[in-house]
């Protein structure tokens, strides 16, 4: 096996991780720069409105498989999903008019992470510019 093909994949999936973990920074790496800052700040604003909008994170604590894909989208936010947990937001208020908004938003954050982290693992591995 090819060593150059073996540092490629380990900084491929280091890059993926990253990208995850820090949503944009895989790009940030590979300096696509404003790639990496349109992501960060997409993903970002709308998990903050998703906050405001009193939105809930899904719990995995419920035995229904829709709600493991909701939780399996919010895990998808990285970094961020484990902030706003640590910071007591994110239990939404079911109440509020824009409550499913709000937890819809804070999904698709994360599943929007999970397709830049790919485009910036695909970058990394040479399949795309």
């Amino acid at each position: 096996m090819d060593t150059n093909s073996t540092d490629t994949k380990v900084k491929a999936y280091g890059i993926l991780f990253l990208s995850w973990l820090f949503p944009g920074m895989g790009h940030i790496v590979q300096k696509k720069y404003l790639k990496g800052v349109v992501f960060l700040v997409g993903i970002l604003l709308l998990l903050i409105f998703g906050v405001i909008m009193e939105g809930k994170f899904y719990d995995a604590k419920q035995l229904h498989p829709l709600m493991y894909l909701g939780f399996l989208g919010d895990l998808g936010s990285g970094a961020f999903y484990f902030i706003i947990k640590l910071l007591g937001l994110g239990k939404g208020n079911i109440e509020a008019v824009t409550y499913h908004y709000g937890t819809t938003y804070m999904a698709c954050a994360g599943l929007i992470n999970y397709l830049v982290a790919l485009n910036a693992f695909d970058i990394a591995r040479g399949k795309r510019k």
